[in-house]
């Protein structure tokens, strides 16, 4: 029997070197952890109960039978952080490059399934060189397998893709379909075609880095939600976003101990600037509102007239959708109605409430606008605002103009309780472009056309630009002082908590994808 025992223990030592310690130490010297270790600062010591460590491929073509490694280049399994189970599968490039076999995606399917059947969170550490060439159609196969696992567990359970590595191919359409995605700098790229075919079909000349790295997610094309400075602190940040979210659909947000103290926020009461077209940050006014430190922001570097993220209220998981005045006003735009929407779409599957703090002067002018779309992009954030029946609470800071101020989840699309501070302006448009229509004639009739104009602005924004018409039409439920938002915020959520709203029965709604 102690021969057996010694069997076993020479077979997990081989499986636990991966490709060899040569290839150990490349990984190292690019900067990057191994799987295992990636792993291993993942979860809480000593949880992580390894599936699948013996499981090779059984590929025979190309001398493919001569080459095997136990695990074939994904390591798969479960654990817990913070004492809350999650399963995860990290690809191993030192096996065959990442590649991802036939039975390399069996063994993140079944994961997968575990995952959805016992409703825990999926994260998935990615650096691979994408399908394994020699397997052909098979490793193809494998990447559709798990194409379809994302699309059945998307809005059950939370999936979490890290990219630390390559991501290159069909292998990026996984993490496209999950909830989040972090990327590490220099480390770390995705791209449909690689800087050689682009070269070939367009003679562009790119970078890897340029074409699909960290930055060019981050900044241009938002694909990717978070980015890091290496493994360990993309492994610190996606621990910190599953202290916001809940295990699965079905359970509530997770609460940390909270202590009621003064919750008057005066610093709020003169945060405004005194002129009404000057700008201002708006995450300003986050800080003052939820609990200390706690704002964990999404695609902070993409479409930032609009922000949004994760923070804690009294102790409680909030999200946070908010105008930025501080870029383009903070009109909706394109980029900032899809960042917005998809954001509201996670909450509402993941029952976390959501704050919005209000200040848009209205959608973004221009050709490029309406030639990018924004009628059905701007629709995807007043769909997923009206579809959401989780409690949702407005507060408008400043401006809320046109159509704008119907979108950012106004009474009239479901939102539970509206506020607004006495320096709101709730109008069709601004004062002056309205006056210019109102008072066209009697403007161009005038002696002095430009003080008429002034005239007839400051008289319609003293009848309109305030948030009393609409308050008495019931339409804001409350003005409040700004230093009371805190105080009155949390009250709301308290008695929304409980909120119990459904949606007409459906197969599924047709969103303006």
């Amino acid at each position: 029997m102690q021969e057996k025992f010694e069997i076993l223990a020479q077979k997990v030592a081989a499986a636990k070197l991966g490709g060899g310690a040569a290839r150990i130490e490349k990984q190292h010297q690019k900067g990057k952890l191994t799987a295992r270790e990636r792993i291993h600062f993942l979860l809480d010591e000593g949880s992580f109960e390894e599936i699948g460590m013996f499981v090779t491929h059984r590929c025979v073509d190309f001398g493919m039978d001569q080459q095997k490694y136990y695990g074939d280049g994904v390591v798969t399994g479960y654990g817990t952080i913070d004492g809350r189970i999650v399963y995860v599968f990290a690809q191993d490039f030192t096996v065959f490059g990442g590649s991802l076999s036939e039975t390399h995606a069996e063994k993140i399917c079944k994961i997968m399934d575990m995952a959805m059947k016992n409703g825990a969170p999926l994260i998935g550490l990615n650096d691979s060189g994408g399908a394994r060439i020699q397997e052909g159609v098979q490793s193809l196969g494998g990447y559709a397998d798990i194409f379809y696992r994302n699309t059945r567990a998307s809005g059950v359970i939370p999936q979490i893709s890290a990219i630390m590595g390559p991501c290159a191919g069909g292998a990026v359409y996984s993490p496209a379909i999950t909830d989040f995605i972090y990327m590490v700098e220099d480390t770390s790229y995705m791209f449909i075609t690689g800087p050689n075919v682009v070269k070939t079909v367009t003679n562009e000349e790119v970078t890897s880095e340029e074409l699909g790295g960290a930055s060019t997610h981050a900044n241009k094309s938002g694909v990717t939600h978070f980015t890091a400075d290496n493994d360990i602190d993309c492994i610190n940040q996606i621990k910190t976003l599953l202290s916001y979210i809940p295990q699965n659909c079905e359970e509530e947000t997770p609460k940390v101990d909270y202590q009621t103290t003064n919750e008057l926020r005066p610093a709020l009461d003169s945060i405004l600037p005194e002129n009404s077209t000057q700008p201002y940050d708006m995450r300003s006014i986050i800080h003052e509102i939820v609990d200390e430190n706690s704002f964990y922001e999404v695609q902070k570097s993409y479409a930032e007239n609009i922000v949004v993220g994760f923070a804690r209220l009294a102790g409680r998981s909030i999200g946070i959708v908010a105008n930025n005045p501080m870029v383009l006003a903070g009109c909706l735009d394109v980029d900032s109605s899809k960042k917005g929407g998809r954001f509201v779409r996670f909450c509402d599957c993941f029952n976390i409430p959501i704050l919005v703090l209000e200040d848009v002067p209205g959608f973004l002018p221009g050709t490029d606008q309406e030639w990018n779309g924004i009628i059905s992009n701007g629709a995807k954030l007043l769909y997923a605002f009206s579809e959401a029946t989780v409690p949702r609470i407005t507060v408008i800071t400043r401006k809320a103009y046109g159509g704008a101020y119907d979108v950012m989840n106004s009474k009239h699309i479901g939102a539970d309780l509206n506020y607004a501070w006495p320096s709101a302006e709730i109008a069709v448009m601004g004062a002056k472009g309205a006056s210019e229509i109102i008072f066209r004639n009697e403007i161009k009739n005038a002696a002095d056309p430009s003080a008429e104009l002034a005239e007839k602005e400051a008289e319609y924004a003293q009848k309109f630009a305030d948030p009393y018409r609409a308050a008495f039409r019931g339409f804001i439920d409350e003005v409040i002082t700004p230093a009371d938002t805190r105080k009155k915020l949390i009250s709301a959520f308290k008695v929304t908590e409980n909120k119990v709203d459904k949606i007409p029965r459906k197969k599924h709604g047709n969103i303006p994808l």
